[in-house]
């Protein structure tokens, strides 16, 4: 057993992988209120740089959440102490479009455990199936305890 009080190390990964799909941006759309026509009308969309509708930043950078859960669960059912909630991403980057039909997989691997503050960083990366990196991020994830 892993002696860190969040139950994890340094180098373990997880891995998500959905495929969106034109309803998934559509119901983004209207879930987040953010219909920039990018996202949602194809005549428009087809005379950006993009050429199509493309998915919302915010839509994709909800996959690696999949990948946290797995993580957190993983923690938990090693008998970390405390709840993981995520404590935040920083220096999040969209590097490429993704599009309607595009398959993404997002994977969370842990660059650093704090057993102090209990929390970990973890480097997020979300690619197509091309293999084409379209977001990179830190993770913060955090044990929560009441006292």
């Amino acid at each position: 057993m892993n002696a860190s009080p969040t139950c994890l190390s340094v180098g373990e990964w997880t891995e998500f992988t959905k495929t969106l799909s034109a309803a998934d941006i559509a119901a983004f759309a209207e879930i987040s209120g953010d219909r920039d026509p990018v996202h949602t009308d194809e005549a428009y969309a087809s005379t950006t740089a993009f050429g199509r509708i493309i998915a919302h930043g915010a839509l994709v950078m909800g996959l690696p959440s999949a990948a946290t859960a797995m993580m957190s669960k993983r923690s938990v059912e090693r008998g970390a102490r405390g709840t993981p909630v995520s404590a935040g991403y920083d220096r999040v980057r969209f590097t490429r479009p993704v599009f309607a039909g595009d398959t993404l997989t997002a994977r969370y691997t842990i660059e650093s455990v704090d057993d102090v503050a209990v929390r970990t960083r973890a480097r997020v990366e979300v690619q197509n199936g091309k293999g084409e990196t379209c977001l990179v991020a830190t993770h913060i994830l955090a044990w929560v305890s009441i006292a």
